[in-house]
């Protein structure tokens, strides 16, 4: 195992000499909208200063590095998987899904896959080594590039979405479980992208009356 460390402090990679790919995903606790991952393959040696684990960066600065990742990278790719499919399969299983599909669209395939969190699991016979690591898209250049391309593609399809049902205010809660999200549930009840099997409110049983 060999570590390159960048400037900013993200590792550029977890092994050397291979073509590696980092995946993460955005949207598993959200209440309404797909879960959405994304795979990325970074040239060697790639450096930007702001990048970083979505979650610390502002939109402005996400939208940036989405441009930057993007133009800059070996191959990435994007998959989305819907509220409908994660009622039938389960969040866990929706996700490992939208990461499968992501690394297969890949147009360069990876030796080796470095996955943000503790679990992952294929879904096809062909599969690549790969390392899980806990709160990667804060240690890993390629992780933190997946977690910015499925953020922000994911947030650009709950602000599309919102001029439809602008009553749960997702342009700005983008489905997660916001006070005006729960609000917007309570006075107007559920839309047809919302997900029937998360706890949308306390009074869950009324909803579906």
């Amino acid at each position: 195992m060999f570590f390159s460390m960048q400037p900013q402090g993200l590792l550029s990679c977890y092994k050397e000499n291979c073509v590696e790919a980092g995946l993460d995903e955005a949207g598993r606790g959200c209440l309404a909208g797909p879960v959405t991952a994304a795979a990325v393959i970074l040239p060697e040696g790639f450096f930007h200063p702001l990048l970083n684990d979505s979650k610390k960066l502002t939109e402005a600065q996400r939208d940036e590095l989405r441009i930057v990742v993007e133009e800059s990278s070996l191959a990435w790719e994007v998959s989305f998987v819907s509220h409908e499919e994660i009622d039938k399969v389960n969040i866990l299983n929706a996700s490992f899904i939208a990461m499968n599909n992501a690394l297969e669209r890949l147009t360069l395939k990876p030796h080796h896959i470095i996955v943000d969190g503790n679990r992952f699991r294929f879904y096809t016979k062909e599969t690549v080594p790969y390392t899980c690591i806990v709160k990667g898209d804060g240690k890993y250049a390629s992780i933190a590039a997946a977690s910015i391309l499925a953020k922000t593609h994911r947030d650009e399809y709950m602000k599309r979405i919102h001029s439809e049902y602008p009553v749960y205010d997702w342009e700005s809660n983008k489905g997660y479980p916001t006070q005006s999200h729960r609000k917007g549930i309570k006075e107007f009840g559920i839309s047809p992208f919302h997900r029937r099997t998360f706890a949308l409110l306390d009074e869950q049983l009324d909803l579906f009356e």
